[in-house]
């Protein structure tokens, strides 16, 4: 029964909290085990679940691939995270990850810090993640909530974390797509506390962490508490020399030589940030010459032959210069201001959490569980903007500089300010909680719990006003000073747009008084999860018995976010205004398995086993759906097995994608494909644009920008449907001394849901051959020509099913363990080669293919070494990615012009490839004085800095490249735990 011996104990805590794809776990404890007569009586009992099935079994022969990460990696590499952890597997290493330092220059899923993992690249919100086998629910801030952040469950808690490759959304629902990471957190009595610490040879980027867990386990159940407290720095620019200057890095197509613009300042290639200054309507920009260098005047400049615009007139004071006109002023330009050498590139965090498990015996038959956690996170990060002292682009904000006191001429300039007025902090307070109780029913276990699962994110930003802005710029257009702002209320204030000072960063405080404010938004999600499923065994076949499982779930997900008050009301300036997002659904399903033996005992087939699995799901803001999954898991020999399998998968649209309210943003008229369309050599476009009424000799320019809207697709979302296919090969020794697989999977995603942009809107429109019947062409509205004005007024996008996704490839994993006269040696090895990952987004538009590209590498693996020898264990990590490229995304490969609309310049290379780069970490554990365990090593340790890339070709901060989360931000550093038992 229930309490009759430890392996029965160890089996139930399998079924109650999703344990585990190794027999490490029940064979340990068998082995405990002294009296035959037990163990014979629970024999049924070994039989434990693995991730992938609800079918007990003895996990020896799972018929999709599993991997096992074990939480000691952590420790070994000097991983802060959960999603460091995860980010070391291949199948999630082969693509970018959402990491903490893509939040600070770009909104992402999550709002800022949060972290995601994306398998197979097909996206966060494709990948499940459960929690001892239970849903984990979303957490994060702003509209975008609807994956679980790796932030909120401390590695402390950790003990291993197994991943699904494959789909499998007949047995678990909705997104589990691309696959399945379950999280299992520890069950031992040990009761410890632990602080751990990691310091790079450079500063910034420092972690800290200190945690306590004290558990115990009697004879009717057994409980544990963890407390973790998490500290990280956080890094900024400065602390990396290849993060604080943004050269342009282009080469002589000729002889190879840099050929950037030199800054005479420092003799060195320019660096390159986000400018400020007086933008002149013809190009260039007039500066302020704050270090006293001695530049020219910007008047003598003005009128030298050979400037642009040349000869017109202008009178400057003294310490103006004119820069950026050609190649040689490029290099005079202000480069990267102070303000944007501190700004963060990895936030600053700090992480408390809690965690508690139990578990009791009300009898023999009938045991009751439950878990609880709560963490809360706060993260906070600078960063760097303009102020311009217009809104929404086109001319209005530019100004002849005769009204600047002390210029003269026929110039017009627009202001443009450097500010570093743009922090933002956010707290998440995330709290997970499950109830449940577990019940023999003769042969049959029932698995019963509920969960609900609370976030609350608070983020608060710095902005502009934005009818400040408005009302500033009117003043310099000649309006009286006086009343206040009709928004945010704020009495006039002439703000100093042309002095040097202001557009250094440097504002009066009237300024800051009158343009400054701040807001603070909330999101808040909930989910509630109600599971229930038997497993047993029906009958027997002559090969075996046929198991199965069935059950049933229900859940509800609610979301509200509401954002700060200036944005709902479209008052903070420069950026997309945004409304309440709040919505809710509820899902229902009813799912089945099936294992059936087929054959036993016989020549090349020892076992074949069949598995299947359906499942009915309905989702009441879309509608039902079915999915299945069959598998075949054929056992050849003791040393081969072949495993197949082929499914069906769907995600649910997100709350967020089904209800975010309209968000507002502005584009360039560029963009309109009917700008000009009578040079154009598509003549479909041609007659679009003619019956679209818009006249031959319409040009952009005329207008202001067109405002972009989009929004959530609620009635028209369908979910996306997927298929999953994949086929391995297992090679196990004889005295499993070596193992091998070779596994293949593809992947293809059907109308996945995308947020449709205004370009591609405008194209779909313009471009459609049933143009009189487009629907995309309702979404647009176009002026009527007043004062030649035939620019688009508003473009509407937002959440539609119209993309394709398909990623093919082929795992393989080696493991190697043996022991010698000199110690033990245990090699495992990783590897995943990319074959395609291709994705589409309308049905006549071509493929975008993305193995290869930089973030994309085809190869990715990781080599973990260790050797135990007298009480140390010694180890040494290698994570290792393929060079990647993308110069075949551009027309002419890796040419281009330095400046293109400067005729006779002489045509430049650039970078945009990235060679094959690895990591090293090394380290060393023991334990001494019977309590104290130690672990210390070094990472990255052969100092490996990220490659360069140039900003004409890459996304980059400094030169180093975006969205590769694979690069090494830290560069080497040292790392230390030290754990005391009590």
């Amino acid at each position: 029964m229930f309490t009759n011996n430890k392996l029965s104990k160890a089996v139930r805590l399998a079924m109650m909290f999703g344990a585990a794809s190794t027999l490490a776990f029940a064979g340990t404890v068998a082995a405990q085990e002294t009296n035959e007569e037990e163990a014979k009586k629970d024999e049924k009992a070994e039989r434990i679940q693995v991730v992938g099935s609800r079918i007990r079994t003895d996990g020896l022969d799972s018929a999709t691939p599993v991997t096992v990460i074990s939480a000691s990696i952590a420790q070994e590499q000097g991983l802060n995270t959960l999603g460091e952890l995860l980010r070391t597997s291949t199948i999630a290493a082969g693509s970018d990850q959402l990491i903490s330092a893509y939040s600070v220059g770009f909104v992402t899923a999550g709002g800022s810090g949060a972290e995601s993992i994306s398998l197979r690249g097909l996206g966060a919100n494709r990948t499940l993640v459960l929690l001892n086998g239970r849903r984990a629910g979303p957490a994060g801030a702003r509209g975008q909530v609807s994956a679980f952040d790796m932030n909120a469950l401390p590695i402390s808690a950790i003990e291993r974390v197994e991943i699904l490759k494959d789909g499998a959304s007949s047995l678990y629902g909705s997104d589990a797509v691309a696959g399945v990471i379950n999280i299992i957190t520890k069950r031992d009595d040990v009761a410890n506390i632990t602080v751990s610490g990691s310091k790079p040879f450079d500063s910034g980027g420092e972690t800290y962490r200190v945690n306590g867990t004290y558990g115990k386990t009697f004879d009717r159940g057994s409980w544990r508490v963890i407390a973790d407290y998490n500290v990280n720095t956080g890094l900024v620019r400065d602390d990396r020399e290849y993060f604080n200057c943004n050269t342009r890095l282009l080469f002589d197509r000729v002889t190879g030589e840099l050929a950037d613009p030199i800054d005479p300042r420092t003799g060195q290639a320019h660096c390159n940030g986000s400018g400020y200054g007086l933008f002149n309507l013809s190009g260039g920009r007039l500066q302020y010459d704050y270090t006293n260098f001695g530049f020219p005047n910007a008047g003598s400049t003005f009128t030298s032959p050979g400037t642009n615009p040349a000869n017109q007139p202008l009178t400057a004071p003294a310490g103006w210069y004119y820069a950026g006109w050609n190649k040689e002023t490029d290099g005079w330009l202000d480069g990267q201001h102070p303000f944007q050498r501190q700004a963060t590139m990895i936030p600053e965090s700090k992480v408390g959490s809690f965690y508690l498990e139990g578990n009791y015996d009300l009898n023999d038959n009938v045991s009751v569980f439950g878990e609880l956690l709560h963490s809360q996170r706060k993260t906070k990060s600078r960063n760097v903007r303009q102020l311009f002292s217009q809104d929404g682009g086109g001319n209005g904000g530019y100004l002849p500089v005769t009204a600047i006191p002390g210029w003269a001429g026929t110039a017009s300039v627009l202001p443009v300010a450097i500010s570093n007025h743009f922090s933002n902090d956010t707290t998440i307070d995330y709290t997970r909680g499950v109830v449940g109780f577990e019940a023999e029913l003769g042969e049959w276990l029932m698995n019963f719990s509920y969960q609900r699962t609370f976030n609350n994110g608070t983020y608060r930003s710095d902005i502009f006003l934005r009818d400040a802005v408005h009302k500033s710029q009117r003043v310099l257009r000649g309006e009286a000073c006086d009343g206040v702002t009709p928004l945010s209320q704020r009495p006039c204030y002439a703000v100093e747009w042309f002095d040097k000072d202001f557009l250094n960063g440097n504002p009066s405080q009237g300024a800051r008084d009158f343009l400054f404010g701040e807001e603070t938004g909330n999101t808040y999600y909930k989910q509630d999860t109600l599971d229930v499923y038997v497993t047993g065994d029906l009958f027997e076949l002559p090969a075996g018995m046929v198991g199965t499982a069935y059950g049933l779930s229900y859940q509800t997900d609610f979301i509200k976010d509401t954002p700060g008050a200036e944005t709902l009301r479209g008052n903070s300036h420069g950026l997309t205004g945004a409304g309440i997002t709040t919505g809710r659904s509820s899902t229902k399903a009813v799912f089945g398995e099936l294992v059936i033996p087929l054959l036993r005992d016989l020549p090349f087939a020892q076992s074949v086993e069949l598995t299947t699995s359906g499942r009915w799901t309905d989702v009441n803001t879309y509608g039902s759906g079915n999915t299945y999954k069959a598998g075949l898991n054929w056992t050849i020999t003791d040393n081969w097995r072949v495993r197949a399998s082929r499914g069906t998968s769907f995600r649910a649209p997100a709350l967020f994608e089904l209800f975010l309210d309209n968000q507002t943003g502005f584009l360039g008229q560029n963009i309109d494909p009917c700008v000009n369309w009578i040079e154009s050599s598509n003549e479909l476009l041609k007659s679009n644009c003619q019956a679209a009424g818009i006249p031959a000799s319409y040009i952009a320019g005329v207008g202001s920008s067109m405002t972009s809207i989009t929004g959530g697709g609620q009635g028209q979302l369908d979910a996306e449907t997927s298929v999953s296919k994949g086929i391995g090969l297992v090679f196990t020794s004889d005295e499993n001394r070596f193992a091998a697989s070779v596994d293949y999977y593809d992947v293809e995603i059907r109308n996945q849901v995308v947020n449709v942009g205004g370009a591609a809107v405008l194209n779909q429109c313009y471009l459609s051959e049933n143009f009189a019947n487009e629907p995309f062409c309702r979404q647009i509205t176009r002026r009527t020509g007043v004062d030649g004005d035939w620019g688009i007024a508003t473009v509407r996008g937002g959440y539609l099913n119209t993309a394709k996704q398909t990623v093919r490839g082929v795992d393989y994993a080696f493991t190697y363990r043996d022991s010698f006269s000199f110690g033990d040696v245990r090699v495992r090895l990783e590897h995943t080669q990319q074959i395609e990952r291709n994705y589409q987004q309308f049905a006549l538009d071509p493929e975008t293919r993305f193995v290869g590209r930089v973030g994309t590498p085809k190869e990715v693996g990781t080599l973990q070494t260790s050797f135990l020898r007298d009480g140390w264990r010694f180890n040494w990590s290698m994570n290792y990615f393929g060079k990647t490229s993308n110069y075949h995304i551009y027309a002419n490969g890796n040419q281009t012009s330095y400046r293109p609309t400067t005729p006779g310049e002489r045509n430049v290379t650039f970078l945009a490839e990235t060679p094959t780069y690895v990591l090293h970490a090394f380290s060393a554990n023991t334990t001494f004085m019977d309590n104290f365990d130690v672990t210390f090593g070094i990472a990255n340790a052969f100092d490996k800095q990220p490659p360069k890339a140039s900003p004409a070709a890459s996304n980059v901060v400094g030169n180093v490249p975006l969205f590769a989360s694979q690069l090494d931000y830290l560069g080497r550093r040292v790392f230390m735990t030290l754990s005391y038992d009590f």
